[in-house]
């Protein structure tokens, strides 16, 4: 090759780094994953929570009769008054997921059956 063309090669590529290393707003370069598993995820997605219909979680419902413990907020514009006004949710009963229940088994020593 040339001289000339590995110069003007050089000059632009160092043109661009330079050029690419002034530009404000870089994003930060992301964690290199392991080439042996690329697809597994970095975060675990959260736990699903038991939310009901009403929007309240399990926790606000009587475990025994199923009625929401929580209040709701009314607000004064509803009713024609300036403050706002509480009152018990009117859930009839928990119609969420139900969370499974954990249970623990012992591990096998042996490893026979």
């Amino acid at each position: 090759m040339e001289p000339v063309s590995l110069v003007v090669g050089a000059m632009i590529a160092l043109g661009g780094v330079l050029l690419g290393r002034a530009l404000p707003n870089r994003k930060a370069p992301r964690p290199q994953q392991s080439s042996r598993y690329p697809a597994v995820a970095q975060q675990r997605p959260p736990t699903p929570q038991p939310m009901c219909g009403c929007g309240h979680h399990l926790v606000f419902h009587d475990h025994e009769k199923k009625v929401c413990q929580a209040q709701v907020v009314i607000p004064g514009k509803w009713t024609g008054e300036n403050a706002n006004s509480y009152r018990k949710c009117m859930c009839q009963g928990y119609r969420g997921p139900v969370p499974v229940d954990e249970y623990y088994a012992p591990d096998i020593l042996d490893g026979g059956m």
